[in-house]
């Protein structure tokens, strides 16, 4: 456990920050802004375009939801609560600042993954760094390493963590067993699994939107009943961003370099951008051009990061002078921070954030699921992805049962082992980004020009 946890610390807080930072700022430079400018047309293709009859396994809407699958969950719940504990409100100003970056992140990695994907031997999309890191780098080496630790990743973070948190929800709110927990979510999860990208889409395209929903009208029943408590909360941001404060009474940070840190590490967890996992669900889309998805990716960190999380930090903010922040005189924090918000105004409010807990957990292991599959089938071929669908099931099992705090800092260490060579392709690749990137908004120029002309009619 030490050694593990000494190796996130050098990973995340004394390099991998820093470094994706580094490459998300360089992507926003050589794009041009892309991200501000196109912002709303992105929002607007995500929920409106539909490239059916384009090449690809499931719909442009059913790419963002299964991203989101695997992106809205813990860390926008538990996760914020986190980072405004650890570093006050002013966190969750960093956060806003690294998903604008973050957007440009995700843009390029959506365009790469959707222009270097292929098809294997069941007429099946296969995309992601592994293959863009192929065949654009030609760096095949490279390639597996990303595709092991993928694996990895898979069955900690996006797996074993998943489950022991909704084993211990349904346990302390509805005092269910751990075992019915774990029979129960291996039966539902095996049921979407089976059925592959296809059957992923369709449960994604409906799970997501309703519990995102549910979580975030929760929310601003909350803000509107404390709404004389918006405004200062939103100044207390803007002033803890620059300034810091002496945290005290349950708060465990200090200063602005903690809120720089906090907001940065959760801000980046929450989205995902640059780890190289969404865009293995980018490259199934069907889509006539890479920018076309690539835009609806980016699309996705907006949503996770200035919808959802917003929503939770706001409520921490309206409600923080009712005693949310400790019972029984014990410090509260993470997911039992935010359900005690929601309840101090809201009656049930518990429950909301407890079944949000549980839906955006169980989305997140079928998002992962399928990261994963992809991972395993780049490294051992086709023949074996039964083989690996029955071992990820059994740990979502064995996850529901056993005690995974030592598989925080692994998922953390491999999530940063797969950083690393996606971040190494985006920059090596940007020329080709930035090719892509050209020819989309040429083409959607041309289009615009055609809707305006009288002869198109």
């Amino acid at each position: 456990m030490n050694i593990l946890t000494y190796l996130d610390k050098i990973l995340w807080q004394n390099f991998l920050i820093y470094f994706l930072l580094f490459v998300g700022i360089f992507l926003t430079v050589r794009l041009k802004g892309m991200q501000f400018r196109y912002l709303p047309y992105a929002l607007r293709l995500a929920f409106s375009r539909h490239d059916n009859q384009a090449q690809g396994d499931i719909s442009q809407f059913q790419s963002l939801m299964t991203a989101l699958a695997a992106t809205i969950g813990i860390g926008s719940i538990a996760g914020m609560a986190t980072a405004v504990v650890g570093g006050g409100f002013g966190a969750i100003f960093w956060m806003w600042v690294v998903a604008f970056i973050g957007m440009a992140t995700k843009y390029a990695e959506a365009i790469l993954a959707v222009k270097y994907r292929s098809l294997d031997k069941r007429e099946q999309m296969c995309g992601g760094p592994m293959y863009y890191i192929e065949k654009g780098l030609r760096w095949k080496w490279l390639a597996i390493f990303f595709s092991l630790f993928g694996v990895f990743a898979t069955f900690g973070g996006g797996n074993l963590i998943q489950s022991q948190s909704i084993s211990d929800a349904m346990q302390d709110l509805f005092h269910f067993p751990s075992l019915g927990t774990g029979i129960l979510l291996t039966l539902l999860s095996g049921c979407v699994i089976i059925g592959g990208i296809k059957s992923l889409g369709k449960i994604n395209a409906f799970l997501v939107p309703i519990m995102a929903l549910f979580y975030v009208l929760g929310g601003l029943v909350i803000l509107f009943m404390r709404c004389d408590h918006i405004i200062p909360t939103f100044s207390l941001i803007f002033k803890e961003a620059f300034t810091g404060r002496a945290m005290a009474g349950g708060f465990l940070g200090s200063g602005m370099m903690m809120a720089l840190q906090m907001g940065i590490a959760r801000g980046i967890s929450s989205n995902e951008a640059g780890l190289g996992s969404s865009p293995i669900a980018a490259a199934a889309a069907k889509t006539d051009v890479p920018g076309r998805q690539a835009l609806i990716s980016m699309s996705g960190v907006f949503l996770s990061s200035f919808i959802v999380c917003t929503i939770t930090v706001l409520v921490l903010g309206v409600t923080s002078g009712n005693g949310t922040w400790e019972r029984n005189g014990i410090a509260l924090n993470g997911a039992p921070l935010v359900m005690h918000a929601f309840q101090s105004v809201l009656p049930g409010g518990n429950f909301i954030v407890a079944t949000g807990l549980v839906l955006f957990g169980f989305s997140t292991i079928l998002g992962w699921s399928y990261y994963g599959e992809k991972c395993f089938e780049y490294l051992f071929g086709e023949r074996y992805i039964f083989f690996y669908r029955m071992v990820f099931l059994s740990f979502v099992f064995l996850g529901s049962l056993l005690t995974v705090d030592v598989v925080w800092p692994f998922a953390d260490i491999m999530n940063g082992l797969m950083a690393l060579p996606n971040l190494l392709a985006l920059l090596f690749l940007s020329g080709v980004v930035s090719t892509e990137n050209k020819m989309f908004f040429a083409l959607v120029k041309r289009e615009k020009r055609r809707e305006k002309s009288p002869l198109s009619s």
